[in-house]
């Protein structure tokens, strides 16, 4: 009854079902594991931003390039205040407001990004604080650079002249003469009066709408695999009811023409035109000696 299974069509399916379950298994391990790695970036970050003991502060050149394991760490830098930019819509305890942002040149020749605090209401260069002159040493949280229209951050072009939408070194080095470490601080105490910008979460690592599409294909793939079985299962049953009614005579073998037990060709058995031949023909034989009297010589 399951001689079927050893016929090129159930090997090539067979072979199929065999692949594609691990295949299955294996991306829906894979879209799980997305998802917890992006759950434990997230609560990292929020360790970090909740934790106000950061440990002592380490020289700026020591915690880059930024990623995940030293953003929001404590950095120190020496150098002088140059250049000074306005970063707009920019919220703070859902008030909006603007960035005070300026470059600090160092020793080594780059420029480090410092925002110095945050002002409510919209963007203006009489109200942010002139920077402090001769050389200063600068202590805060360091960040990873922005993306534009990311982490809340503008995606606009065009921005008036002293203002910048995102914090990063391809932004800034249009703006300024001089290279730029594609990273930021801001102060821990927010300078002349301005209100310390808190530290942000590098980006990737909140449970933002990836997070949760790495969740929804983890189930897809794993109901791949239900439907895999079911549709195998299926057509096993099939082939099994066609052999057992093939066995008892209920289906027609290709050898018998297709024809269903019990039924045979037209032939003989219909009641249409083969009866009415053999009626006319009984007619014709009775009707023919009638013919041969009335032309007969002997009746003229």
């Amino acid at each position: 009854m399951y001689r079927f299974l050893l016929t090129p069509r159930w090997w090539g399916i067979n072979v199929f079902v065999v692949l594609a379950i691990p295949f299955c298994i294996f991306m829906g391990s894979w879209q799980l594991g997305r998802f917890e790695d992006r759950v434990q970036d997230h609560e990292t970050a929020s360790a970090q931003q909740e934790s106000t003991d950061r440990g002592a502060a380490r020289p700026l050149a020591e915690l880059l390039p930024v990623d995940k394991a030293t953003v929001g760490r404590q950095a120190t830098v020496t150098g002088r205040y140059d250049d000074q930019l306005l970063v707009p819509e920019r919220e703070l305890d859902d008030r909006e407001g603007f960035y005070v942002l300026t470059l600090l040149r160092t020793d080594g020749g780059q420029a480090l990004p410092v925002v110095r605090g945050w002002l409510p209401g919209e963007p203006d260069p009489a109200k942010a604080p002139a920077p402090p002159t001769g050389e200063v040493t600068v202590t805060g949280a360091l960040q990873a650079a922005e993306s534009p229209g990311s982490n809340g951050v503008s995606g606009r072009s065009g921005w008036p002249a002293g203002q910048t939408g995102a914090i990063s070194a391809a932004t800034l080095l249009n703006l300024v003469p001089y290279d730029v470490h594609d990273a930021w601080v801001t102060l821990n105490e927010g300078d002349s009066g301005m209100r310390a910008v808190p530290v942000s979460a590098p980006q990737g690592t909140g449970l933002d709408l990836k997070a949760f599409q790495n969740l929804g294909y983890t189930a897809e793939w794993f109901a791949f695999v239900g439907f895999v079985i079911f549709m195998w299962f299926r057509l096993l049953r099939r082939e099994v009811e066609l052999a057992r009614d093939a066995e008892l005579g209920l289906v027609a073998d290709e050898e018998d023409g297709g024809q269903t037990p019990g039924t045979g060709p037209d032939t003989g058995t219909g009641t249409g035109k083969g009866e009415d031949t053999g009626t006319d023909d009984d007619a014709g034989a009775g009707k023919g000696p009638a013919r041969d009297a009335r032309t007969s010589p002997s009746n003229a």
